[in-house]
């Protein structure tokens, strides 16, 4: 009996495209369910009592939510092909640790890069720097977060880089300038297919928050 993949998602969702980006590292067939997030179908209600959010993966009629946890579940599962987590248990540990970071660091000031003003995007906008710059810090020298091959960590923090033109238009971030082995490296990911085809354009993403902060009325 083949697997049934089924992909709760939201096209502009960082969080989303993880699972998108680990579904394709792995080469899974899956069918990808957009979800309107102001009408919430049944089917998302129903997969997703608790939170209520995308993304949220369904592998033969059973969900696993929440993206850090849905990209671990399609590395273990689907553990012949393309590792995502090193096989050192202390190597997976600290993956598992600077994965968690970003969402910690990055999830709550995201959003007010594009929403705040004054003070509150003044503080917004050190925050997420000083992530990317702690981030920056941990790469180093290497080609990606583990080493010399994509895995659990790149797969995290990739998704955000298709926002930075929103950062940095509402935000007025130049990441390019203050942290350009980060951009090299988001360049080096991005020339992956996994996460080329997983990620929506920049210009899409901005596109879509111009007519979002519109709807919002943030002038």
């Amino acid at each position: 009996m083949a697997d049934e993949v089924v992909l709760l998602d939201f096209w502009p969702s960082p969080f989303g495209m993880r699972v998108r980006i680990a579904l394709a590292e792995k080469g899974i067939k899956y069918e990808n369910k957009e979800e309107d997030l102001i009408n919430k179908s049944p089917l998302l209600l129903q997969m997703n009592p608790v939170h209520k959010k995308i993304p949220v993966l369904i592998h033969n009629g059973k969900p696993i939510c929440e993206s850090l946890i849905a990209v671990q579940y399609i590395d273990e599962v689907w553990n012949d092909r393309s590792p995502l987590l090193p096989s050192d248990p202390y190597q997976r540990a600290q993956a598992r640790f600077w994965a968690d970071l970003v969402d910690k660091k990055i999830y709550d000031i995201r959003r007010k890069l594009w929403t705040t003003k004054g003070e509150e995007l003044e503080a917004a906008k050190k925050g997420f720097m000083d992530a990317i710059k702690l981030l920056e810090e941990q790469l180093g020298d290497k080609a990606y977060f583990g080493g010399d091959k994509f895995g659990f960590v790149d797969v995290a923090v990739i998704p955000f880089y298709s926002w930075f033109k929103v950062y940095k238009i509402f935000g007025n971030i130049n990441t390019e300038s203050e942290c350009p082995k980060f951009i090299a490296w988001a360049k080096r990911c991005m020339q992956k297919e996994s996460v080329s085809k997983s990620l929506p354009e920049q210009e899409k993403v901005y596109d879509f928050i111009v007519e979002r902060r519109k709807r919002m009325g943030i002038e």
